[in-house]
């Protein structure tokens, strides 16, 4: 039996003060049933009415109203710098998820596309850190970068 239940999720702007938080890759981050652990090591089973994508910063709303806060956890990326206009384009149209920033580009440690855009000039260099993608064209963008083609729940 788990310490926690949540059904419920609060966005993030849209709550203060949490009493525990978790910390969750940008995998775990999208969910709809699952038993995560907390950061002090308690059992929550979030159980959603749907699969939800969930951004760093958002909270799980427990039955007594008090919140679990989810933070982004550092994971193994690809800092790509170089011409981030094109280079955005090619990772884009690839539906690879992708943190878009001033001077840099962040997407997850994928070595073919790594390599393909080192072909297209691009600086590539690991880093690990947390990963807060954009969301996409249809609604959250959430692809799975192991799916190639388009599947019906895309659009």
């Amino acid at each position: 039996m788990a310490d926690f239940v949540a059904q419920t999720i609060r966005k993030a702007g849209d709550w203060t003060e949490a009493f525990e938080a978790c910390v969750l890759t940008y995998e775990d981050r999208f969910l709809r049933r699952k038993v995560i652990k907390t950061a002090r090591g308690q059992t929550l089973l979030v159980d959603l009415a749907h699969t939800t994508s969930l951004d760093h910063g958002d909270a799980f709303e427990l039955d007594d109203g008090n919140l679990i806060e989810v933070s982004a956890a550092a994971e193994p990326l690809l800092q790509i710098t170089g011409d981030l206009v094109q280079l955005a384009w090619h990772i884009g149209n690839r539906h690879t998820p992708c943190q878009i920033e001033a001077n840099r580009l962040l997407i997850q440690d994928d070595p073919v596309i790594g390599h393909m855009l080192e072909h297209l000039g691009a600086t590539v260099t690991q880093v690990n850190e947390p990963f807060t993608p954009e969301g996409g064209a249809y609604g959250h963008g959430r692809t799975h970068s192991h799916e190639h083609g388009h599947t019906a729940h895309e659009h």
